[in-house]
C-alpha cells in the first residue's frame, strides 16, 4: 500500500489516552485507516501541517478534511457505523460527564500522575480530587453495568482511558480503594477486544515509510 491510499490517516501516540478514544471508535466503526504512531517530542512536520495545535489524534480524511479533535474522530467514525450503538442516547448526559472528565478530571489527573511538571504542586491533593470524580462514576455503576446503561456508549470509551491514567499513577492504591464498581468497570474495559486491539505497537512513522493499514475484524466484543 502506497501513501497515495483513499483512505484516511490517522496520526497518533500509542499511550494517549484521546488518542486512544479516536482509535477505539474507529475499530468499534470497522473504519479502515493508515496509522502514522508519532513521537510527541518529535512530531512530524506532515502532521503540523494539517494541524498547528501539534496534539494526537489528527485525521486526514480523503477530501482534506482534517478532524483533529479526538471525540469529533469518535463522533466522525461512528456516524458513518455505529455497529455497537455507542451514540445511544442520552447524548447530552453523556456530553456533560464527558466535558467533566476532559477538564477538570484531566486537570488534576496531570497534576497527579505527573506532578513534577508543575510547580508547588501536591500530587495527594489532586488524587483527592481526582478521586472525587470516581466516587461519581462508582455511584453510576453501582446499577448498571456501563455509565449509562448495560451497553457501553461513547461516554464509556471516552472517559475510561483517563481512569486508567489515573489507576496506573498507583495500581495498588487504585484497586485497595473502595470503588469496587469502578475498578470492575476499568477492568473489563482494559480487557475488551477494542482495547487490546489498538494498544498494538507500531515503530514512530517516518515520511518514506510503508503505510501501516489498520482494519477491524466484523465480529467484536
Amino acid at each position: 500500500m502506497t501513501n497515495n491510499t483513499p483512505l484516511p490517516i490517522l496520526y497518533s501516540f500509542r499511550r494517549c489516552p484521546f488518542a486512544m478514544r479516536a482509535r477505539m471508535a474507529l475499530y468499534s466503526s470497522r473504519q479502515a485507516y493508515v496509522l502514522r504512531e508519532v513521537l510527541l517530542r518529535d512530531k512530524p512536520d506532515a502532521m503540523l501541517r494539517l494541524s498547528t495545535k501539534g496534539t494526537v489524534p489528527v485525521l486526514h480524511l480523503p477530501d482534506g478534511q482534517v478532524i483533529d479533535e479526538s471525540l469529533d474522530v469518535m463522533r466522525w467514525a461512528l456516524a458513518r457505523n455505529d455497529p455497537q450503538g455507542w451514540l445511544n442516547p442520552p447524548v447530552d448526559e453523556m456530553n456533560k460527564l464527558i466535558a467533566i472528565c476532559d477538564t477538570d478530571f484531566k486537570t488534576h489527573l496531570d497534576r497527579y500522575k505527573y506532578a513534577t511538571r508543575y510547580d508547588d504542586n501536591d500530587p495527594l491533593e489532586h488524587r483527592r480530587a481526582g478521586e472525587r470524580f470516581i466516587q461519581d462514576l462508582d455511584a453510576r455503576l453501582g446499577a448498571t453495568a456501563y455509565l449509562f446503561g448495560e451497553h457501553k456508549t461513547l461516554a464509556d470509551i471516552a472517559i475510561a482511558p483517563f481512569v486508567r491514567q489515573f489507576a496506573l499513577a498507583d495500581w495498588d492504591w487504585f484497586f485497595a480503594t473502595p470503588h469496587v464498581n469502578a475498578q470492575r468497570w476499568l477492568s473489563a474495559f482494559i480487557a475488551s477486544a477494542p482495547f487490546t486491539a489498538v494498544m498494538d505497537k507500531y515503530d514512530p512513522w517516518s515520511p518514506g515509510d510503508a503505510d501501516t493499514l489498520i482494519t477491524a475484524p466484523h465480529n467484536q466484543t
